[in-house]
């Protein structure tokens, strides 16, 4: 996750803004049918593009870079935007008719570009593409508005469990058996704490809207519950697998099973915390194999899914960015070849894969690569049980820090109030920030 899903509270007012300036379309601009799509060029000459920072901009150079090998006629020249100036570039470029050809786009914001006629409909384009159909479920579920299609994935993070090995076998716990329920996870967590020296069970991020909807969204919604509001009349935080990780995570904090310093934390050091050596068990993401490798090289530690209340239940947080086509673009038939190479069977294998980054397709992840790094390949089931939220107002209801989801967490990790009322209490904040939209 990175901290990216922070974002500006600018953004709905700048969606809005430009959305207004596009009132005189009946509908969304359309690439219509275009000629069948390849990995090559449709024509010559160079190709902007656009990608937010803080992304995974490693794995985007490299993606960029196999292009403009395989096809020198018509290369990429990427550009990177401050993520915070993201928003207000591109609303700026579409106001005037400066933009990119082709962009990437952090994807749980797409829902509120697409409404705004902001990104071409690329439908018609790749609705016969087979590999679609094992395209990130997260990824193509938010690239479409009103069963209309405005992107493919560019790149995807998934949240998971990641426990400490050598914690476990000193707690006296079997290693290679992680906890597959919430009440598992919190017995083990018990015999972790329990070794002392400053070593605790579990991690909760008391002060990370982002980092919780990454890591403990997923606790709910494999407890049979939904979230967000996805609009106008749709209800938030709905079923009893709400209530019950709420009493779960209020648990874990009043046994001391998590470290009283997490209640600050606000993403800045979520991504380190694991590599540490003192959590033994945490809910986060693929990029922290590298980065608990490079901290800590003798810790041993495994990647398991994100369990609900029941066992063998599981759920995980699908991030990461689309590439989309922004409305202006004259170079939409090279944007949708992209797209197609982007998803091709030897970009997911020979740059997606052997990075050891996740394939975008889940039919793509039974590789050699992974094969040789059993993690990335645990990691990588997260694909297949794996939800992006979608809703119109991401940041008012979820991902702002003084909005009603992490408000709800915190007084539900740190106060003795019902549990019944924080939860009514901010399903009507969040309902009524999804009715205005």
């Amino acid at each position: 996750m990175r901290t990216r899903l922070r974002w500006s509270v600018c953004l709905a007012a700048t969606i809005l803004t430009v959305a207004a300036c596009n009132q005189g379309t009946d509908k969304p601009p359309s690439a219509g049918q275009g000629p069948p799509a390849t990995t090559s060029c449709a024509s010559k000459g160079e190709l902007t593009m656009w990608e937010r920072s803080g992304g995974n901009k490693q794995m985007v150079d490299m993606l960029v870079e196999a292009w403009n090998t395989k096809t020198p006629d018509c290369k990429i020249n990427l550009t990177y935007i401050p993520h915070t100036e993201m928003v207000g570039k591109i609303a700026q470029g579409i106001a005037s008719g400066d933009v990119p050809d082709l962009m990437g786009m952090d994807l749980i914001y797409a829902p509120q570009f697409e409404k705004a006629q902001q990104l071409v409909d690329i439908t018609d384009r790749i609705s016969g593409w087979s590999e679609l159909t094992t395209a990130s479920k997260g990824h193509m579920t938010v690239a479409t508005y009103e069963k209309r299609v405005y992107g493919v994935p560019l790149y995807a993070d998934v949240s998971a469990l990641f426990y400490n090995k050598d914690l476990f076998q000193r707690a006296g716990l079997d290693p290679n058996k992680p906890p597959t329920s919430l009440a598992e996870l919190r017995t083990y967590a018990d015999k972790i704490t329990a070794l002392g020296g400053g070593i605790k069970g579990y991690y909760l991020p008391g002060n990370c809207a982002g980092c919780n909807i990454f890591t403990v969204g997923p606790l709910m919604w494999a407890s049979g519950a939904k979230i967000e509001a996805a609009g106008p009349g749709d209800d938030p935080l709905v079923g009893d697998g709400v209530k019950q990780v709420l009493q779960f995570t209020r648990d874990m904090v009043t046994s001391g099973n998590v470290h009283a310093g997490d209640r600050t934390e606000n993403g800045e050091t979520f991504h380190l915390q694991f590599g540490s050596g003192k959590v033994g068990m945490m809910g986060t993401g693929n990029f922290n194999i590298t980065l608990a490798r490079q901290q800590n090289p003798t810790m041993k530690f495994g990647i398991a899914l994100l369990p609900g209340m029941a066992p063998n239940s599981s759920a995980s947080f699908i991030g990461g960015d689309l590439v989309v086509v922004p409305k202006g673009s004259k170079r939409v038939d090279d944007s949708v070849n992209f797209m197609k190479f982007l998803l091709s069977d030897e970009v997911q294998v020979e740059v997606y894969a052997k990075a050891l980054n996740l394939t975008t397709r889940s039919d793509m992840t039974n590789n050699k690569y992974f094969q040789a790094e059993p993690l990335v390949q645990d990691v990588a089931k997260a694909l297949t049980v794996g939800r992006t939220p979608y809703t119109l107002t991401f940041f008012e209801q979820i991902n702002s820090p003084q909005g009603p989801w992490l408000r709800m967490l915190q007084r539900a990790y740190y106060s003795n109030d019902s549990l019944d009322t924080i939860i009514a209490d901010a399903k009507r904040e969040m309902k009524a920030i999804a009715d205005q939209s």
